[in-house]
């Protein structure tokens, strides 16, 4: 582990410098790691465990489209794919990948199968953190260890597949066993990371839980609503609004700020855009603090987690939340996406 100057700030930072695969597959090389879910971590996390030469199997409710999933990536049944209990069985470290609503659901099961000594793996703080409210309560036995990728299970795949890396965070809620850090640093060089950085499982949940709500997902897409509009009522065309809106920052200048930072990718744009920015950028941060100030309260509420909870966890849930998605994409500013993405070069040549 080394210490990693952060704006001022020093972390605990591991890197696959100092932690080479081939000592993560040192470490584990007497474990069966079994990855529950084959939705959007499983798929990523399985296959790259696998690639990296570990013992890895899947659990995942037969018959299901995700089984066939599997089956079509290389799982073979009764090999390495398996029903999640029999999964449980086998497994000396069960990666819990269910979405929250299938881990509060199949816990009973799961807990049944923690024996002394195994390892319960997560992804994301909330069935502990919120354990009041979910009900998973490790036994005290177990080692309790968590990997997050900072991306969906598709971006740590692809950028795996790239020679690429996700950074990680990694925090250790119970260390029964004595074996709880290098078992989930090893982990988490196996599942692809690029670098890892600590945290703690209630940490993990309130940063994710805002920043899905905030600038990942539900705040760029407000914004994104919002200037759209302004620009259509004023006459834009509908190509001009998302290309304005959308398109050239996607395309063009968040790759800038990725590889060099904003503070870069202001200093090389134009005089007249960079004026601009500097003076509206506060305006924006102080409108919108208030309400990241409203959403971060909610999330150590708890009353996120509750409302996440609630609604997953009703009969017509999937129902719902088509109806939902289908109103983003019927947008008019969506459709114009679709069709701008349909004119890129490399879609039209």
């Amino acid at each position: 582990m080394a210490k990693m100057n952060f704006g001022g700030v020093e972390e605990n930072v591991v890197t696959r410098e100092e932690f080479p695969l081939a000592k993560a597959q040192e470490v584990l090389k007497e474990e069966t790691i079994a990855v529950l879910g084959y939705g959007v971590q499983g798929p990523g996390q399985s296959l790259n465990l696998r690639d990296n030469g570990l013992n890895v199997i899947v659990g995942q409710r037969k018959n299901s489209k995700s089984w066939d999933k599997a089956v079509a990536d290389g799982w073979v049944p009764g090999e390495t794919l398996f029903e999640l209990e029999e999964a449980c069985e086998k497994a000396t470290i069960i990666q819990y990948l269910l979405s929250d609503a299938g881990q509060i659901a199949l816990w009973p099961t799961v807990k049944k199968h923690l024996t002394p000594g195994k390892a319960l793996y997560f992804s994301h703080g909330f069935g502990v953190t919120y354990k009041e409210r979910t009900g998973i309560i490790p036994p005290e036995d177990v080692d309790v260890i968590l990997i997050a990728p900072k991306g969906s299970g598709t971006s740590l795949r692809r950028m795996f597949l790239e020679g690429r890396g996700l950074n990680s965070s990694y925090a250790i809620f119970q260390d029964a066993t004595g074996k709880a850090k290098e078992r989930v640093v090893a982990l988490g060089i196996g599942v692809g990371s690029g670098y890892l950085f600590e945290t703690t499982f209630k940490r993990e949940v309130y940063s994710d839980l805002t920043g899905e709500r905030g600038t990942l997902m539900g705040a760029i897409q407000g914004i994104f609503a919002a200037q759209y509009e302004v620009l259509r009522k004023n006459g834009h065309t509908p190509s001009e609004a998302f290309n304005e809106t959308v398109e050239e920052l996607t395309q063009s200048l968040m790759p800038l700020v990725a590889e060099n930072g904003m503070d870069w990718m202001y200093a090389n744009c134009s005089t007249t855009a960079q004026r601009g920015a500097l003076d509206w950028w506060k305006k924006f941060r102080d409108a919108t603090q208030p309400v990241f100030e409203e959403l971060y309260s909610e999330v150590a509420a708890g009353n996120e987690a509750q409302r996440s909870i609630d609604s997953n966890s009703k009969s017509d849930y999937r129902v719902k939340l088509e109806a939902e998605l289908k109103e983003l994409h019927d947008s008019e500013m969506w459709k114009a996406g679709a069709t701008v993405r349909q004119l890129r070069p490399e879609n039209n040549g």
